[in-house]
């Protein structure tokens, strides 16, 4: 009976930790039903199977017209026996429940619902792991994740919430120092949505800045071996199917969203050239890092991870030759953990929801006809530049933060680095000096 105490005292703790954590899942479990409602018109509505209402409606899924796009609803299995457009990890997601609605009466609605569910779990998840690493002092800065406006209108648009999981909970496990799982997850982030690739730039800055390498290692490790685990068996069983997301991803045009898509409608000189598209976008892009790396190197205080983890994902969604409305997603945690002021945050949701609106409007003015429910380019291209002037501008201020940390509201309670794991106190080993 005696031994039997400690482990009551170690639940009742573990439990006593949890309860600020419940009234947070609560409000994410808000935020997902709030997202599913937004779909309603769609989801019982009948709009999904109209090329008008759906964005007229403001309720646009990819997960719902996939299930025949990606020739699901024909018992085809992802990459073996059709070739996906998605990374792995959302592959399996889709093969998995197609196994279990293959014999449901409305398959389809079904995919979406189970997707759905599991998307909400994921977002549930997300908004604990970003309390965490937040800490117990700002641990309500989550529910900008849990309830965001621009949230609830994309949540369920695509797979994004399930990196966002896997991402989140390769920082905090690599704020616990537990690299190893670190790596783990963050392979799987990658191999479900590719953006969580750029997290590995700031790991390797801040190493470089305090000779922290045996932890960098151990997670790049993971995130090789996990990534290479997962693919290389589908790789070598359908390649051809496995490499449509690499093949589409390069083929790929200027898409609606991005900046190179306004350059290219407007036929600017050079910038709006589509042979140069590429070489443009890796440029640019290759430009912000330098420009990040810089600021991490030389910066008089060491920056925080998720300072630097905001501006390189920041900088890869700005660059990207595609800007999808549901992207908002990959930024929030990452906005809010950098600088959790409510102002620009409020601006850049704003800037998103107009976005999110203006983008389905400018869609339906392209269909013959339709040209009167819907907007003009211009107009579409006011939310385009909207939304990248304002993420600009909390940049901006994460950069000033970083070089003035008086003005980091994280720093002034006190703390150095609450995500940033063995960089946490760690003195500087390595600095550029620019004079």
């Amino acid at each position: 009976m005696r031994s039997a105490r400690p482990t009551r005292d170690a639940l009742s703790d573990l439990g006593t930790r949890a309860v600020p954590y419940i009234p947070l899942a609560l409000f994410a479990g808000l935020g997902a039903v709030l997202a599913y409602l937004w779909k309603w018109p769609c989801r019982f509505g009948g709009a999904w199977t109209d090329g008008t209402l759906q964005f007229t409606n403001f309720c646009y899924t990819d997960i719902y017209p996939l299930w025949w796009n990606e020739k699901l609803n024909e018992g085809r299995i992802p990459y073996f026996d059709h070739p996906v457009e998605y990374p792995v990890g959302i592959g399996g997601i889709m093969e998995f429940f197609r196994r279990i609605v293959t014999s449901m009466s409305e398959p389809g609605t079904a995919f979406y619902d189970l997707t759905v569910i599991l998307m909400a779990a994921c977002l549930i998840v997300g908004v604990l792991l970003m309390a965490t690493l937040a800490g117990p002092t700002r641990r309500w800065d989550a529910l900008w994740y849990a309830l965001a406006p621009a949230l609830i209108l994309t949540a369920y648009i695509n797979w994004d919430l399930a990196a966002n999981a896997l991402a989140l909970g390769a920082l905090l496990a690599w704020a616990r120092r537990r690299q190893w799982l670190a790596g783990i997850l963050l392979g799987l982030a990658i191999a479900t949505k590719f953006y969580p690739l750029m997290f590995l730039g700031p790991l390797f800055l801040l190493t470089l800045r305090t000779g922290r390498w045996k932890p960098f290692l151990k997670t790049v490790g993971g995130t090789v071996g996990i990534w290479i685990a997962v693919n290389v068996p589908i790789m070598l069983s359908a390649f051809t199917g496995w490499k449509r997301f690499y093949v589409f991803s390069q083929e790929r045009a200027a898409d609606w969203g991005s900046i190179w898509y306004f350059f290219n409608q407007k036929q600017w000189p050079i910038l709006g050239d589509p042979d140069r598209l590429d070489t443009l976008g890796v440029l640019s892009l290759g430009v912000f890092c330098l420009a990040i790396a810089v600021l991490a190197l030389t910066a008089p205080t060491r920056p925080r991870l998720m300072q630097l983890c905001f501006l390189v994902l920041a900088a890869f969604m700005l660059t990207n030759k595609v800007w999808s409305p549901q992207y908002v997603l990959w930024l929030i945690p990452f906005a809010v953990l950098a600088r959790p002021n409510w102002k620009p945050i409020v601006l850049w949701q704003i800037a998103e929801c107009w976005y999110f609106f203006a983008i389905w409007l400018y869609l339906v003015a392209q269909q013959p006809g339709n040209e009167e429910l819907g907007i003009s380019s211009d107009t579409y291209f006011t939310a385009v530049w909207g939304r990248a002037i304002t993420i600009l501008i909390m940049m901006a201020f994460v950069v000033r933060d970083v070089l003035r940390p008086e003005h980091d509201v994280i720093r002034r309670a006190g703390v150095d680095d609450q995500a940033g794991g063995v960089f946490d106190g760690a003195p500087d080993r390595f600095r550029l000096a620019l004079s």
